[in-house]
């Protein structure tokens, strides 16, 4: 039987990078006990690499290759408990091959917290997997994964006990999609309502910025002034979620999983304002916490701002949490049920 300890548990783990999320789940795994090596998914993460990768791998093929030798070299001597990979936009089968050859009794667990989409390599390789899981509930049925919100780190335990509010409102993310324009209205919403916001829209680049500006209609309204080019360190974060009362989530239209913001928000004992309506089906879901606005028709409802935030019970509060995460990923598969009846996908 297998233990449910990550106590001396090796675990080889590649994921993309994304926002510091990968070294916080490498060292959360550390913390409780498991060995972990970590490699980036990815040979490089420029603006270049990652276009090439997603519109033209083959033309990157050998400096992949290339890659995936040299961490095969430095893993060759050792024995792994479990593979865990995150996404699965780059590694090559051969490499696949190769781990579960040196490590015949490793498991092999899979996790995507984006849409197959635009992910076609991760579509292909999840035959290789022990365990195979993600954030969207449509892709789970499709593509008969086990379905597993994301979570909040251990940085975000009930930031709203901390301090008092600076700002009523709060937008942090990265411009795509119609996310200005909602932002926006929100942000002039609270102008005219005396309540105080704070918005703050990042993209990886200027070349990236300016190419959607010129090709992508959602894009034209957004004021170049009023983008970062550099994104918000994990301390600012955490900062500007003590300093706000509610915290704004503009889901991806094409997505139907819920956001890292959404579980941040609840996790950091915050109100939250989304433009994902499925957030209803989540057991956490409670009107008190959570107002759902029509991203084609936005209204917001000064009442919500004054309601108290009503703490979640206990043992949702962990499952939401990465250790809850970690642990229904590692041990426990498919012990809790995250949604109501799914039956409109």
């Amino acid at each position: 039987m297998e233990s449910k300890s990550f106590r001396d548990k090796k675990i080889l783990f590649l994921s993309v990078k994304l926002f510091n999320y990968e070294n916080i789940i490498a060292d959360k795994l550390r913390s409780l006990g498991a060995v972990v090596d970590y490699y980036d998914e990815r040979p490089s993460n420029s603006i270049f690499t990652k276009g090439i990768i997603r519109l033209k791998r083959s033309l990157y093929n050998i400096k992949i290759s290339n890659y995936y030798n040299d961490i095969l070299k430095n893993i060759e001597n050792e024995k792994y408990d479990y593979f865990f990979l995150i996404k699965g936009e780059v590694v090559p089968q051969y490499f696949i091959d190769k781990v579960k050859s040196l490590s015949p009794n490793i498991v092999l667990l899979y996790y995507t917290f984006d849409s197959f989409e635009n992910n076609p390599n991760g579509i292909n390789i999840l035959k290789n997997f022990d365990r195979k899981y993600t954030f969207d509930p449509k892709d789970s049925k499709v593509y008969d994964l086990s379905f597993r919100p994301l979570f909040f780190s251990d940085d975000y335990y009930m930031l709203g006990k901390e301090s008092k509010a600076k700002y009523d409102l709060l937008f942090i993310g990265t411009a795509h999609s119609d996310r200005y324009i909602i932002s926006e209205t929100a942000s002039k919403w609270c102008e005219e309502n005396k309540l105080k916001n704070f918005a703050f829209y990042y993209s990886p680049s200027r070349i990236v910025f300016l190419f959607f500006k010129l090709f992508d209609s959602s894009f034209k309204k957004f004021k170049y002034s009023k983008i970062s080019f550099f994104s918000l360190k994990h301390e600012q974060i955490i900062e500007l979620y003590k300093q706000s009362r509610v915290i704004l989530d503009i889901n991806h239209p094409n997505q139907r999983g819920l956001t890292m913001r959404v579980f941040e928000a609840l996790g950091s004992g915050k109100k939250l304002i989304t433009t994902n309506v499925d957030i209803k089906r989540y057991p956490f879901y409670n009107e008190n916490n959570i107002y759902i606005i029509d991203r084609n028709n936005i209204n917001l409802n000064h009442t919500f701002f004054d309601l108290p935030f009503i703490e979640i019970n206990e043992k949702l509060y962990h499952k939401m949490s990465i250790s809850g995460w970690l642990e229904e990923l590692f041990f426990d598969h498919q012990s809790f049920d995250w949604l109501k009846e799914y039956d409109n996908i």
